[in-house]
């Protein structure tokens, strides 16, 4: 009988996540249309929209459409620049240090990374760091339009404070990603993207949101002791991934993307969600090389496919089907997200119906 009441309730989630699900250049199109209602230009909040809804199309729902309500907030309430100017404060040879005025991060990180292209074309490599911006989703994003392009880019962020120094118990460092991604003959690029934390902050909100606790081993109070309570880890602490060599990782980023940039670090970064009442000064840092000042692009992917057929023929432990390359699951949930439409869930949808109703836009999901 029981056993017959959970294939029921698994079968009914199923079902709701089947109609949950929606054409990728709707979400893109309702996205910008919220942003341009607040003020941001058409061709910004085109930026803006796709690379919110690429994130929930490769799986990151982290930071994908869910995302737009608290920027929109922060658009309203003058935290974040809507028509900001990306400002070049200083350039030598193909180095940039550029000021991201307040705005919208993922706007200003595609304009910074158009500026790079040409001078990574020409020099063989060229570096940003990117000051006074924001939370600017997902890292792959940038890495994998420049590996689409024959480049490489390796980048990184700061971010509010989420993760404690190694030993501690306050949240300091932000969980400071860093990324890369390489392309490939394969059909998708070799995609490395991670937080320095052991998770990413994004699963403990969303646990929240959806009234659930976190595994064991993710976080800490504010006392400092282990919990389960996504409530509670949010107020707390998230550890970082390997104890002090994550610790240590999370110190080179905020040094490359905050200390370097002239941004806030550490502390003094606010807050997207609970400080509604300053900026965040985030800190982005960009190193872009382009592949054919090194070596041939078709000899790259040659050779990146090589050692991709070498580590998946690597012996297998018990159990394990397959070895799976980094980039090649969310590459295959792209296909399937494409193909079958993304899935929106229904706290977001709300989110999205709300401010299409205070915005007086038509909320259209199709």
């Amino acid at each position: 009988m029981l056993s017959s009441i959970q294939a029921s309730v698994k079968g009914m989630k199923e079902q709701a996540k089947i109609a949950n699900r929606y054409r990728p250049e709707t979400i893109k199109q309702l996205a910008a249309a919220i942003t341009v209602a607040v003020g941001v230009s058409p061709s910004d909040a085109a930026i803006l929209a796709d690379a919110l809804v690429d994130a929930d199309i490769q799986g990151i729902t982290t930071h994908g459409v869910s995302r737009l309500n608290i920027y929109v907030r922060r658009m309203q309430k003058g935290l974040i620049n809507p028509k900001a100017e990306l400002i070049v404060n200083r350039q030598r040879g193909s180095t940039l240090a550029v000021d991201a005025g307040n705005g919208l991060g993922q706007v200003q990180a595609v304009k910074t990374l158009q500026k790079l292209m040409p001078m990574a074309k020409e020099n063989g490599v060229a570096m940003a760091t990117i000051g006074n911006s924001q939370h600017f989703g997902a890292l792959s994003y940038y890495c994998n339009h420049a590996a689409a392009q024959d480049m490489i880019l390796l980048a990184m962020t700061n971010g509010e404070p989420a993760m404690s120094p190694a030993g501690g118990c306050q949240a300091y460092f932000g969980t400071n990603p860093v990324a890369a991604s390489f392309p490939t003959g394969k059909g998708y690029p070799v995609k490395i993207d991670l937080a320095t934390s052991i998770v990413a902050r994004g699963n403990i909100i969303a646990a929240q949101k959806r009234g659930q606790p976190i595994p064991p081993g993710w976080a800490l109070t504010v006392d400092g002791e282990p919990t389960t309570d996504a409530s509670a880890a949010l107020a707390g602490t998230v550890l970082t991934m390997a104890g002090h060599k994550g610790y240590a990782l999370a110190l080179m980023v905020e040094v490359f993307s905050g200390v370097l940039s002239g941004a806030a670090f550490g502390s003094s970064i606010g807050s997207m969600y609970k400080n509604m009442d300053r900026k965040q000064d985030v800190g982005h840092f960009f190193c872009l090389l382009d592949i054919a000042a090194f070596i041939d692009p078709s000899e790259f992917k040659q050779r990146m496919d090589q050692a991709i057929d070498e580590i998946k023929a690597c012996r297998k432990q018990p159990g394990v089907n397959e070895i799976l390359i980094p980039g090649e699951r969310s590459h295959a949930k792209a296909q399937e997200n494409l193909e079958r439409g993304i899935f929106i869930e229904e706290a977001v949808q709300k989110e999205l119906k709300l401010l299409c109703e205070e915005l007086k836009i038509p909320f259209r999901l199709g």
